[in-house]
């Protein structure tokens, strides 16, 4: 739903019934909240049935509660501040357990991931990766481990890798100003996304390059720029995001493209553990 959620509730709040206005004047006052519930427990909050909830989303355009409850959850990302997520987080996760809260929660978002993906841009985007010509890795707060990783295994396979740093904008546009036709942006952004980033792949497009982006839904604001659109689920833990799924989709993507450069990846570490050894780079004992 292109439209903010909010304001399609608010606007067609005259035409529900009454059942309906609770369940919309709750999720108005608490999305926060409603966005973690299930269709059972909004109802018991609210005092309607189930199937009423589940009418409700039906009506708002959505195939069934699922498909709402991850549009309002997508809303909590992107508007809470940081304050806030710890308050609803603190809420969903209590104190105990919260070891197994957390891994549970964290393999539940790589089987999701794993269903949700689209293999065909996955392989497309490994392909691009193979032929380009150089190939620039931006990811910002949050994102930019993920982004150094990406960066340290690729620099095992190619020579022209581009590790762009991201301290200011204008760094950013130096960085990527021989971008073109040929190379390849691998992007990644995460809520709360950063207008940094969503510039320089704007940029990066208009040049020509191919843009692999790694992100958590077709809304992202780097997903229109994408040529290959590659989709992890990242929900919240207190202040922060979950980022296991997309790290497990770089895993992924350097075991397919250092398959596809076995000859030469196996060459170059050949190479490497020499020196490492020369040099004492690693303990052996």
């Amino acid at each position: 739903m292109s439209q903010d959620l909010l304001s399609v509730i608010s606007e067609k709040m005259p035409e529900f019934s009454k059942g309906q206005k609770r369940i919309a004047s709750y999720i108005s006052e608490h999305y926060d909240r409603a966005a973690y519930l299930t269709a059972a427990k909004l109802g018991e909050i609210v005092e309607v049935s189930e199937s009423t909830v589940v009418r409700f989303a039906t009506e708002l355009g959505f195939e069934g509660y699922p498909e709402f409850q991850n549009a309002l959850q997508k809303i909590v990302h992107n508007k809470l501040t940081s304050f806030q997520r710890i308050e609803v987080t603190n809420t969903l996760m209590g104190n105990n357990n919260i070891l197994e809260k957390v891994l549970l929660s964290d393999a539940e978002k790589i089987r999701r991931t794993l269903e949700e993906i689209d293999k065909d841009s996955f392989e497309a985007a490994v392909e691009a990766i193979v032929n380009a010509k150089c190939i620039y890795i931006i990811g910002v707060r949050s994102s930019s481990s993920l982004a150094s990783f990406l960066n340290f295994n690729f620099r095992m396979i190619f020579d022209q890798v581009k590790f762009i740093e991201t301290t200011s904008a204008s760094e950013i546009f130096e960085q990527i100003m021989q971008v073109g036709e040929g190379d390849v942006m691998f992007a990644i952004s995460f809520p709360r996304y950063s207008k940094r980033i969503i510039h320089a792949v704007e940029y990066a497009k208009g040049k020509g390059a191919n843009i692999v982006a790694l992100t958590d839904s077709t809304a992202s604001p780097i997903a229109g720029f994408a040529d290959e659109l590659l989709i992890a689920r990242s929900d919240m833990i207190s202040f922060v995001d979950s980022l296991v799924a997309p790290l497990s989709i770089i895993n992924a993507i350097v075991m397919a493209v250092s398959r596809k450069k076995e000859k030469e990846v196996t060459e170059r570490l050949r190479i490497l553990e020499e020196v490492w050894d020369r040099y004492e780079v690693y303990e052996k004992k």
